[in-house]
């Protein structure tokens, strides 16, 4: 079987300019030379997840977000931390290896999360390579947001906008690229934005602040793991035809809130 290392450097290759000089893409725990029993894909690595993959017989988890909540894992804040440790001592009494693949996912030539996010929504053939537009068959806001909640299997989504209103140009942008980058995507004739989150005093004031000036926009905003679990699902058949002996599975982090 393939070690950790080999399967890491196999994606890799794949990569435009890879390996990056500074990427928060590197193994958080275990060991890189360790032979793979299987490898369990998600979108963050929370401990039901990384027991799940104990279940699976799996011993690498690929996240595609943080392990030890802060962006690059740092864990020297967390050294008395019964939390971290519990989940530490899960990672290392069965062996996981968990890496993360962000940056280089994001890197990938198309985008995989945006990839992986076209397809469960149907709508690879309204892409424009790696341009956050595309043009749908025209509906209304309602119908486009119920349309996404299902097709992502998202909880909860927040609409700025009345549900009635016209709308068939889009831009999709998963995850939380920032306010400043979304705020620029809706210029133009964009008529709905949808992402993954956003700070509430940022884009949805632009938002109505357009809708006041008479501008057709409006904004759904899904939940960052509702918006990029896609991606790292498809991530599972991306890479299983590089390793076709591994047993290669998706488990869904979901969402934390509640609505």
């Amino acid at each position: 079987m393939p070690t950790v290392q080999a399967i890491i450097d196999t994606i890799l290759t794949t990569i435009p300019d890879a390996p990056f000089s500074d990427t928060v893409d590197v193994i958080k725990a275990g060991d890189p030379t360790q032979e793979v029993t299987g490898v369990v894909t998600t979108f963050l690595a929370t401990c039901a997840v990384l027991q799940k993959a104990v279940d699976l017989g799996a011993n690498f988890v690929i996240t595609h977000e943080p392990t030890f909540y802060t962006h690059v894992d740092k864990t020297d804040w967390l050294k008395d931390d019964p939390v971290y440790n519990a989940k530490r001592k899960l990672i290392d009494d069965h062996h996981l290896t968990v890496w993360r693949f962000h940056d280089y996912w994001h890197h990938h030539q198309p985008d995989g999360i945006r990839t992986g996010m076209l397809q469960a929504l149907n709508w690879s053939q309204y892409a424009q390579a790696d341009s956050p537009y595309l043009t749908l068959p025209p509906t209304t806001l309602g119908d486009l947001t119920a349309y996404v909640k299902e097709k992502l299997g998202a909880q909860r989504a927040q609409v700025v906008g009345r549900p009635d209103m016209p709308c068939s140009k889009i831009a999709l942008t998963p995850g939380s690229p920032g306010g400043v980058y979304q705020v620029g995507v809706l210029q133009g004739d964009v008529e709905v934005l949808i992402i993954g989150e956003t700070s509430e005093w940022q884009v949805p004031e632009y938002i109505r602040d357009a809708q006041f000036q008479g501008l057709s926009k409006a904004l759904i905003v899904l939940g960052h793991e509702a918006s990029e679990e896609a991606g790292m699902a498809y991530l599972v058949d991306w890479l299983h035809p590089q390793f076709p002996d591994l047993t290669i599975t998706h488990v869904p982090s979901g969402d934390p809130f509640q609505r």
